[in-house]
């Protein structure tokens, strides 16, 4: 009896998780309630090119690296593991394509 309600509650804290990342745009790919694990994706993000360029300009280029970079990481979908592991411990961690 102990160890149903254990895993109830840890399904509980994994469905808050998964609550939180849908709310911040992620989408649920694959649950799996026996071994307790969910795969959530999210859709590259669009870059406001002119906006940067502006700023770009404005900061006589500085602003051209950290625009670089955002591109760079916002044209690749991201993909994330949520999972509570033997201890009974929530982890996260991204999934490799």
């Amino acid at each position: 009896m102990k160890n149903t309600m254990v895993v109830a509650v840890e399904n509980v804290a994994l469905t808050q998780v998964v609550a939180q990342k849908i709310r911040k745009g992620f989408v649920v790919e694959e649950v799996n309630n026996k071994l307790p694990f969910a795969v959530l994706s999210k859709k590259p993000e669009k870059v406001n090119h002119q906006l940067n360029f502006w700023i770009s300009c404005a900061t006589f280029g500085l602003w051209s690296i950290p625009w670089i970079y955002k591109s760079y990481k916002a044209k690749k979908e991201k993909k994330i593991i949520v999972a509570i592991d033997e201890d009974g411990k929530l982890f996260e961690e991204e999934c490799y394509n």
